[in-house]
């Protein structure tokens, strides 16, 4: 990438949490009500680096997901730059998501109709704030950055997995967003790709100061992250520092 030559913040570790849980846990009713989150405290500072481990079941996606207010806490609260979120409107918390957080998936989610640019795009025409003709520009830069400025013009089913993967990386920086929420980002790739896509979320936190958080299964790749975060039933069972559960 060559969108910024940064170098990382040597004050990151000194800064409030980017994003925070405190007692945030999911409960899905039904006749039998189950919990997804269970009474998670985590705080994520600024130019992190995180993976999300845990077996399948554990409630990886479901906490990401949480993070990244696409899902709303039963109990407890999540906070993004210090602001609480518990009171916001959909309006607001879509705001929110788009200004401040940028979303990678395993399954990429591009638009089938739309070319690599105009996927780029939707999170810039959403949030409002370039003219067309600016969002062109930033669109492109970024498939550039991301060795995919020969296929600006392709549709997704034109594309490989990784390059599909590589647009969609694109499009979660495209409103310029300090934290990156991924969830199994390299889990549909193969080897060659997945080490692509894992170089260019190094990447972003080494040389442009992101904080990216990583649902994975992998623990090799977990291993090459700054932090690790394990779950299990739910809750944090373990972190860095050893055992908190």
């Amino acid at each position: 990438m060559s969108t910024a030559t940064s170098e990382r913040p040597a004050t990151a570790g000194a800064t409030a949490p980017l994003i925070e849980a405190r007692a945030v846990t999911r409960i899905l009713g039904g006749l039998v009500p189950t919990t997804l989150v269970h009474d998670v405290d985590l705080a994520i500072r600024s130019n992190e680096f995180v993976a999300i481990t845990g077996p399948s079941g554990s409630g990886k996606s479901s906490l990401l997901y949480l993070l990244g207010l696409l899902d709303v806490p039963t109990a407890g609260e999540v906070r993004i730059g210090g602001k609480a979120t518990a009171a916001m409107d959909e309006e607001e918390r879509a705001l929110t998501r788009l200004s401040t957080i940028g979303f990678v998936f395993q399954f990429h989610f591009l638009l089938p109709e739309f070319s690599a640019r105009d996927n780029v795009m939707l999170p810039m025409r959403a949030l409002g704030r370039l003219t067309p003709a600016d969002m062109r520009v930033r669109a492109d830069a970024l498939l550039a950055s991301l060795g995919l400025e020969e296929h600006a013009n392709k549709r997704p089913d034109q594309l490989s997995g990784g390059q599909r993967q590589r647009v969609a990386v694109a499009r979660a920086l495209a409103n310029e967003p300090p934290l990156i929420l991924a969830d199994e980002p390299t889990g549909s790739l193969d080897s060659k790709s997945s080490e692509q896509v894992f170089a260019i979320l190094r990447e972003l936190v080494d040389r442009h100061g992101k904080t990216v958080v990583a649902v994975t299964h992998d623990l090799t790749l977990a291993g090459r992250m700054d932090r690790r975060i394990q779950l299990a039933d739910g809750a944090i069972a373990a972190d860095d520092n050893g055992i908190i559960g």
